[in-house]
């Protein structure tokens, strides 16, 4: 005769063993997306946050790749003194496996004055042991009139 209690603990012990695996993903993304817009203005950083295959489609609507936001660093003039300071607000983290979805509002400051804000949408997948962004959607937000 089966036991029906134990059939039933099975997978309710096995959600429970997963969530933490998902709680811990959640939190590392988070702070992944942290740790980047902190260092957003420096090319190391847009060098191990993004996958090589990144489709990137920004506000304006154009489409490009890891490649092109590299070379924006050489095009660079380096004598912006007051670079942007960048910070996410209303993080959403959702985790799939091996993919994840962020979402969040990114805003954008310079001399303590709201510059730009954006809703962006990021693509991750874990592999090698990091994960890596490989679709990015940016929207801008209009100025309240």
């Amino acid at each position: 005769m089966i036991d029906f209690r134990t059939l039933l603990a099975a997978p309710v012990a096995l959600l429970f063993a997963v969530a933490p695996v998902a709680a811990d993903d959640r939190a590392e993304l988070e702070s992944l997306l942290r740790a980047f817009l902190a260092g957003a203005n420096e090319r190391a950083v847009h060098e191990t946050f993004w996958a090589d295959d990144l489709i990137y489609t920004s506000s304006s609507g154009e489409r490009f790749g890891k490649a092109a936001i590299l070379a924006g660093f050489e095009d660079a003039d380096d004598g912006d003194t007051n670079p942007p300071r960048y910070g996410a607000e209303d993080i959403t983290v959702r985790v799939i496996d091996d993919l994840a979805v962020v979402t969040f509002r990114l805003t954008a400051d310079r001399s303590g004055e709201r510059v730009g804000e954006f809703f962006n949408t990021g693509v991750f997948r874990h592999d090698a042991g990091a994960w890596k962004a490989f679709a990015w959607q940016a929207t801008r937000i209009p100025a309240p009139e």
